[in-house]
């Protein structure tokens, strides 16, 4: 199964502060260990919403909007893409994260991803949250899967 899992973003995040040389370290050596495990896909950290823009959909009608963005508790400060056998185990991997935000409350998410029905090509088509209001999506090309 695969997962999305999402490091959700703060206000330091948000106002660009980037982590510090130890924080870097620990999560380097955490990426690595989830690379030797076969779980690791992809991941990155991203940027501040104010380096982003929102595409809002209704009906035919696109209508883009700018960062930043003033909701920081739905934002997105960075992703994995995760290869485990079930969702008690990516929790599981979660849970050794290090802390992505020190000196602040942080959440990290995680999402099974909906495979299409076209997964022999290695297409990835969708990964969809269960919240309605909080739905990522993710379309990757994957020719390892």
């Amino acid at each position: 199964m695969r997962f999305m899992i999402i490091v959700k973003a703060t206000k330091n995040s948000e106002a660009g502060v980037l982590p510090s040389e130890k924080l870097l370290a620990e999560m380097t050596k955490y990426n690595e260990e989830l690379t030797k495990a076969g779980v690791l896909l992809a991941g990155e950290g991203l940027q501040a919403s104010s380096r982003g823009a929102r595409v809002k959909f209704s009906g035919e009608k696109r209508t883009v909007t700018d960062g930043p963005f003033t909701e920081t508790k739905e934002l997105v400060a960075g992703f994995w893409l995760w290869k485990c056998k079930s969702l008690q185990e990516a929790i599981g991997w979660v849970k050794r994260c290090p802390n992505p935000m020190p000196g602040e409350e942080a959440e990290i998410e995680t999402y099974s991803c909906m495979i299409s029905s076209r997964c022999d090509s290695g297409i990835l088509s969708h990964c969809f949250s269960s919240k309605q209001h909080i739905k990522r999506y993710c379309i990757a090309s994957l020719r390892e899967y």
